[in-house]
């Protein structure tokens, strides 16, 4: 009988045994991700303050790397601590990326520039034109933001997170947040002498830890409302009147206020510079002050401090907003008129005639996408006639708001024709130029104003059979043109250098102004290294146009001394 082969009795007899499972982690848990880039950031992002600290010149080598250490911890646990607080499923990797992104740009123009990041930086970033924006494009940011942001955000948005329910996740991030907090005051007091000693003698360096430096000034910036009512603009000198220099006038005063943009007073040849930037000037009759100070370190801050009667020390404190200069030459009855070439008045013209030159198109002057300075005389004469009839009867004030020296692209600020100095740097990344390359660049900037000026000058002296003009020039702050490796300006005020606080101050006065006034330039002459400031600028103003008012302080008038009884 054949024998058959045996069936299974089931299939189960011979099914391989069942592995075990094993569950593989749904993700990296958030706190990895939070720790992981807290020390991203503060490693190769604040490169610009590792420099700093290997530059100073109190500390040894060892005392140096200690503070860094020191430094280092603190960054990596504030920003653990910040981002713990955002440790959610649909907010760290956004938050991480505004971190890194944040930290990436600061990083750049901290390295690139040397300057630091402070409320006065940040407000100057938020109030940047697209003109502005795009003079600061260049591949050094492009590589710095691709390495230190770009790369790392890669990693981090292909990174799975692992998901936690509700309460696990407050849990985890209150437990982060309160061993960041613990160890942060652990760091601090072990190396408390160290870093307070740094940030006490070096006040510069705080400014430089980064990101934790931006948002500290955009706090700042954002508390403003709770200090004082910002939408709020309340009168001044609404007792403004016109003085005894009206009467009977047959030709009423014609003022321009040529407002300088990055101008260093070091760099005017009426000041003792070596090179020739104001050959055009030197054949006038005008009184430069040597000695002439600015109210802040960039336009944000100036330009609105030196049309006030504040004066520097009382501005950032003053308890409300209140009205400006020109508010009270137009309440006594004067015609004024604000021409900007650059990213606006900053409040200082808001309540009386303005016009902008960027829309224009003006063969010869507005060919690269802006216009040169020299666009404001352009229909000025109209523009002047377009006034109100009766108040141009009395005065006119007329304000240039220059595009001036802006840097960094110093030599898209004059024309071919005024480039007396050669080679120029063409690059917008500084560090890159020669130092001749970049101050060529920049003088010829200078050589253009006082182009602008006596172009100015030639205008108002064709004004002269009708009305009795004159010209005051002031910049609203300097320029660091690679000194001590720093470039630009907007450093704190407290700690900035000169350069960047020192700027030029020119009167020019027509012989029907000067008797009206009972100025003479050749008194003024005798006072040009007399200390002046943009605290004078309010009062002095008023003063050239008589206009008499509770607010006026002879004291501040840089011309009351001249002017004779």
């Amino acid at each position: 009988m054949p024998l058959r082969p045996a069936t299974p009795a089931s299939s189960s007899a011979t099914r391989p045994a069942p592995l075990p499972t094993v569950r593989m982690p749904a993700g990296m848990r958030p706190l990895w991700l939070v720790v992981l880039a807290s020390l991203w950031i503060a490693t190769a992002c604040n490169v610009a303050l590792w420099r700093e600290l290997s530059r100073l010149p109190g500390l040894s080598g060892g005392q140096a790397l200690t503070i860094s250490i020191a430094l280092a911890l603190v960054i990596a646990l504030a920003t653990t601590a910040l981002l713990s607080l955002l440790a959610w499923r649909w907010t760290l990797k956004p938050a991480i990326t505004l971190f890194l992104l944040s930290a990436a740009f600061g990083a750049y123009f901290m390295m690139a520039y040397g300057v630091v990041i402070d409320k006065t930086m940040m407000v100057n970033t938020l109030q940047t034109d697209v003109r502005e924006t795009r003079d600061l494009l260049n591949w050094h940011l492009l590589a710095t933001v691709l390495v230190l942001a770009v790369l790392p955000l890669v990693l981090v948005w292909r990174q799975k997170v692992r998901r936690a329910g509700a309460g696990r996740q407050v849990l985890a991030n209150a437990a982060t947040l309160t061993a960041s907090c613990v160890l942060l005051v652990l760091v601090v007091f072990l190396f408390f002498q160290s870093i307070a000693s740094v940030m006490r003698n070096y006040t510069h360096v705080r400014y430089l830890i980064n990101p934790l430096n931006s948002f500290y000034a955009l706090g700042t910036i954002a508390a403003k409302p709770f200090q004082r009512d910002e939408s709020l603009v309340l009168p001044l000198g609404e007792d403004a009147k016109l003085g005894a220099s009206y009467t009977a006038q047959t030709k009423p005063p014609l003022l321009l206020l040529v407002l300088g943009e990055t101008a260093r007073s070091g760099n005017f040849s009426l000041n003792g510079y070596g090179r020739p930037t104001n050959p055009l000037l030197a054949k006038e009759d005008v009184a430069s002050q040597r000695n002439a100070w600015s109210c802040g370190t960039s336009t944000a801050a100036s330009l609105p401090c030196m049309f006030s009667n504040f004066g520097r020390e009382a501005y950032d404190s003053r308890p409300a907003n209140y009205e400006g200069m020109l508010d009270v030459l137009q309440r006594a009855g004067l015609a004024v008129l604000w021409i900007d070439n650059q990213s606006g008045c900053k409040g200082a013209c808001d309540r009386v005639p303005n016009v902008n030159t960027v829309a224009l198109k003006v063969p010869g002057l507005c060919d690269s996408g802006e216009c040169f300075d020299e666009v404001m005389l352009h229909g000025i004469d109209e523009r002047i006639a377009a006034l109100p009839a009766e108040r141009r009867a009395k005065g006119v004030v007329v304000v240039m708001h220059q595009m001036g020296g802006h840097g960094p692209a110093y030599y898209k600020r004059s024309p071919q024709a005024s480039k007396k100095f050669l080679p120029e740097c063409t690059d917008n990344a500084l560090q890159s130029c020669t130092r001749e390359g970049l101050l060529n660049a920049y003088d010829n900037s200078i050589v253009y104003t006082d182009q602008l000026l006596a172009s100015s000058i030639q205008w108002l002296k064709a004004q002269e059979a009708r009305s009795a003009p004159a010209l005051l020039y002031l910049a609203d702050h300097g320029e660091s043109l690679g000194e001590n490796n720093l470039y630009l300006h907007g450093m704190p005020y407290g700690i900035a250098p000169d350069v960047q606080k020192r700027v030029p101050w020119i009167t020019w006065l027509s012989p029907g102004f000067e008797q009206r006034s009972k100025l003479t330039t050749a008194c003024l002459k005798q006072q040009l290294d007399a200390p002046v400031s943009h605290d004078n600028y309010f009062h002095s103003v008023l003063g050239l146009m008589n206009v008499q008012t509770s607010v006026y302080k002879p004291a501040l008038d840089i011309y009351a001394h001249c002017a004779k009884p």
